[in-house]
């Protein structure tokens, strides 16, 4: 795999969920199924360690075990991982770091801590120790409101200026990339990934790819979108996202109201469409979803977006 790049660092990355025994324990022959099913799909790149991927969840074997599984396997089938190393304190992000340069991952992924909100003038210090432990990976900020605070514009170009290897943003709603003013002021220094959701809207503003659930829901469905993203056939992308927008709505109608996270939401959704070999359970407390619900999800793929059935 050739370095990561500003050039090469873009598209729908699939973000995917961990695979739990019913009995709670990691089910790494489930996982690495789908990460290979991703690499096979030719995905632009396999990640995990984002909400999704329930990093505040596991223990340091498992993060080791599941970080390991991504990398080799992607290796194999020549598709860059990026491995998420967030933590709420500078060590454990910084070992976590560590630890996928060891094993050859070809990008890092880290929020701000989240327990305590970190001040001002301790942003662009505390970016700049995990960018000395990356080293030459690339860097991506996983911003998010959930550490608390959003960064301005100015911090993120003094991040920049002191870790040049940051390459990427993951903008999550509230924060400067899931706007347009701010996405273009983003991409003029590093790549801006935003949900599926938001090409539409964001594409011609400089977005260049996504933290994806969407494309191990159906990769042919997701690629596609994306390719007309990236050739800037707009009309063809608004077609797309009216489908996308009402699947989406159905979601929040039908689920929003049973307390599932992120996990939850992109577990069910690659196993209704067929395409992932993950289970059902995430890590508690949080709820996972049931047969049923990937049942009803399904159903609505039939109706509404049958293109979203892989089998």
């Amino acid at each position: 795999m050739s370095r990561l790049t500003r050039e090469n660092f873009t598209g729908p990355w699939a973000g995917l969920p961990v695979a739990w025994t019913k009995d709670d324990r990691l089910d790494l022959n489930a996982y690495g199924r789908d990460v290979e099913g991703c690499c096979l799909a030719e995905v632009p790149g396999v990640y995990t360690g984002g909400t999704t991927g329930e990093f505040y969840a596991m223990d340091w074997e498992e993060f080791c075990q599941v970080a390991q599984c991504t990398v080799e396997i992607c290796r194999q089938h020549d598709v860059p991982s990026m491995i998420g190393c967030s933590s709420t304190y500078t060590r454990g992000a910084v070992r976590r770091i560590a630890f996928a340069s060891e094993i050859g991952a070809d990008a890092v992924q880290v929020a701000l801590p989240f327990w305590m909100e970190l001040p001002d003038d301790e942003l662009v210090p505390f970016f700049s120790e995990l960018g000395q432990a990356a080293g030459e990976l690339a860097l991506s900020v996983y911003e998010t409101t959930r550490a608390k605070r959003a960064l301005t514009l100015q911090q993120h170009q003094a991040i920049k200026q002191a870790v040049p290897r940051y390459l990427m943003v993951k903008s999550n709603s509230g924060t400067l990339g899931c706007t347009p003013e701010g996405c273009r002021a983003l991409a003029e220094f590093v790549n801006v990934f935003v949900g599926e959701s938001l090409w539409a809207e964001l594409g011609p503003q400089g977005a260049l790819g996504g933290c994806s659930s969407m494309v191990y829901w159906n990769p042919q469905v997701t690629l596609g979108f994306w390719e007309q993203v990236a050739a800037g056939n707009w009309d063809e992308v608004q077609r797309i996202h009216r489908q996308v927008k009402s699947l989406f709505e159905f979601l929040d109608s039908e689920y929003s109201g049973r307390g599932f996270t992120d996990t939850a939401y992109d577990r069910m959704g690659g196993l209704a469409s067929g395409f992932l070999a993950t289970s059902l359970n995430n890590r508690g407390p949080y709820r996972s979803p049931t047969a049923g619900d990937v049942t009803l999800l399904r159903n609505w793929y039939k109706e509404h977006f049958p293109e979203m059935i892989v089998r």
